[in-house]
């Protein structure tokens, strides 16, 4: 296969991978050693974000023209690319629990929802729970308030009674 039809093979798979992505993080994963780089494939691909290292020319033909388009300021050294798609958060959160035992590797930027985020928003990215946990501390606090007006109601009925 000639060389030119290869790399429009590789633009395709970026291209489908951004469609149905819910996330796009993009990381410098340059020092990383292939240990480390395994074991951090390893835990995304249990938590069903894809990941792969591409070349720049790549990924910016393959966003010219999608919502993604302005992460092509940030293709510049190594860079490897984490595509979530249940979980927005979850490449981000899953990357930041990384970040102190792999110094070498860091955020460049992301895409969530179709918003662009630099290094330092990708970290506060990060720290999102799950959405399942946020749905749950969300109806604990509907919750709370429901309970206690139904002791006060409770206790004026009991008082009239």
């Amino acid at each position: 296969m000639p060389k030119i039809e290869q790399k429009q093979l590789v633009v395709k798979e970026i291209k489908e991978r951004l469609e149905k992505a819910a996330s796009v993080v993009l990381l410098d994963a340059r020092g990383l050693t292939v240990e480390q780089d395994t074991s951090l494939r390893k835990k995304l691909r249990e938590a069903g974000v894809y990941y792969k290292i591409y070349k720049n020319t790549m990924l910016t033909l393959a966003v010219k023209g999608t919502a993604y388009e302005g992460l092509t300021d940030f293709f510049k050294g190594p860079t490897a690319a984490a595509f979530s798609y249940d979980d927005p958060t979850c490449a981000s959160r899953l990357i930041h629990k990384d970040l102190k035992a792999l110094p070498a590797l860091s955020f460049k930027a992301g895409v969530l929802d179709g918003v662009l985020y630099d290094e330092k928003a990708m970290t506060a990215v990060a720290g999102i729970p799950p959405k399942d946990e946020l749905l749950s501390k969300l109806l604990g606090s509907f919750k709370s308030p429901m309970a206690s007006f139904a002791r006060v109601i409770q206790a004026v009925a009991d008082k009239q009674a």
